[in-house]
C-alpha cells in the first residue's frame, strides 16, 4: 500500500475522537521518503541496543521500569529508549489534541518499540492508575484533566496495540477487574491496527495492553509531549525513565529555524518539573 502524507485532520474533529474512544489514528502522516529515512535509522539504533552498545532499553519479560541492562544481550529487548528528537511530525497534532500553543509543550519521552525475539505480551493496564486502586478513587484519577498526548508513529504495519475504547472516561468494570491480566478477548477490545505512517495517539490511561509477535517486523516509535503546570503524578510518570539525567544536555543546534526555539523550549519546561533530574522518584507501577 503506498502512503502519501495528508492534511491534518480538523482540531475539532480530533479531540473529539479522543474523548470519546481514548485514542485517534492519523493516517499517512509520513510520506514514503520520510519512511525510508526514519527505517534506516531505526534499523541502526535497534542493532546497536540488541549488541548492548546502547544502554538504554527495555528488555523482556519486563512491562515496567527500571529496565536491567545486563539483561539486554541475553534476554532480549522489546524497546530502545531515549530517541529524544522533537522535529517528529507530532508537535502540530499535539497542539490540536491539547488546544494548547506550541510555548506550553513540554520535553517528554521519545522512544521507539521493536520486535522482541520471541513472542511477548503486556498486561492489561493504565500507564498510571495501579490494577489495585478502588473504583472511586480511579474515577477520580480518570477526571483529571488531560496534560499530555501519547503517540506511537508505525515504521512498519503494526497491530501490536490493543484497547478497549471508552475505558479511560470510567473505572473497570467488575469482569475486568477479575479478568486474568493477559485476558486475550476482553469484552470490548480493539487490536489499533495501523499502516506504514501511520500515527495513533491514545490517553494513556485507557485500559490498553500490547502484544507482540516476534515474526513481525515492528520499529514504531513511542513519545509525549505534556502541557507545562503537570502534576508530580506527571512528572513521576517521565522522570521515572531515567530521562533527567541526560536532558539538559541536549543541544538541538541542528534542527532547522524556529524548531530550535521550540525544542529548547520544551527541553527548559523539563527541567522545570520541579524533581530536579528525577532521581528517587519512584516508579508509576511495579513488576
Amino acid at each position: 500500500m503506498s502512503h502519501q502524507s495528508t492534511p491534518l485532520p480538523p482540531a475539532t474533529e480530533l479531540r473529539a475522537s479522543l474523548a470519546r474512544d481514548g485514542f485517534v489514528r492519523i493516517p499517512n502522516a509520513l510520506p514514503p521518503s520520510d519512511l525510508a529515512r526514519f527505517r534506516t535509522a531505526a534499523q541502526h539504533a535497534t542493532a546497536r541496543a540488541r549488541a548492548g552498545q546502547w544502554p538504554f532499553v527495555r528488555t523482556v519479560p519486563k512491562q515496567f521500569p527500571p529496565w536491567p541492562v545486563s539483561e539486554a544481550t541475553t534476554e532480549g529487548i522489546w524497546g530502545v529508549q531515549h530517541l529524544l528528537h522533537p522535529s517528529m511530525p507530532a508537535a502540530d497534532p499535539v497542539t490540536a489534541l491539547l488546544d494548547c500553543r506550541e510555548e506550553e509543550l513540554v520535553m517528554e519521552l521519545y522512544n521507539m518499540l521493536v520486535c522482541p525475539p520471541k513472542d511477548f505480551a503486556l498486561r492489561w493496564h493504565r500507564d498510571d492508575i495501579g490494577p489495585d486502586v478502588a473504583a472511586d478513587v480511579e474515577l477520580e484519577r480518570l477526571r483529571e484533566p488531560l496534560m499530555h498526548a501519547q503517540w506511537n508513529l508505525a515504521l512498519y504495519p503494526d497491530s501490536s496495540l490493543v484497547v478497549v475504547p471508552g475505558s479511560h472516561r470510567r473505572p473497570r468494570t467488575e469482569e475486568e477487574r477479575k479478568a486474568d491480566p493477559y485476558e486475550d478477548n476482553m469484552p470490548g477490545q480493539v487490536h489499533v491496527s495501523m499502516e506504514a505512517g501511520d500515527i495513533v495517539f491514545y490517553n494513556n490511561n485507557i485500559l490498553h495492553r500490547g502484544v507482540y509477535d516476534c515474526k513481525a517486523e515492528r520499529m514504531t516509535l513511542h513519545g509525549t509531549m505534556g502541557l507545562s503546570g503537570a502534576d508530580p503524578a506527571r512528572s513521576r510518570n517521565i522522570l521515572q525513565h531515567g530521562i533527567g539525567d541526560w536532558a539538559a544536555e541536549c543541544d538541538f543546534g541542528d534542527l532547522p529555524g524556529e524548531m530550535v526555539m521550540l525544542a529548547r523550549g520544551m527541553q527548559r519546561r523539563l527541567m522545570g518539573m520541579g524533581m530536579g533530574n528525577g532521581r528517587g522518584v519512584g516508579f508509576s507501577q511495579q513488576d
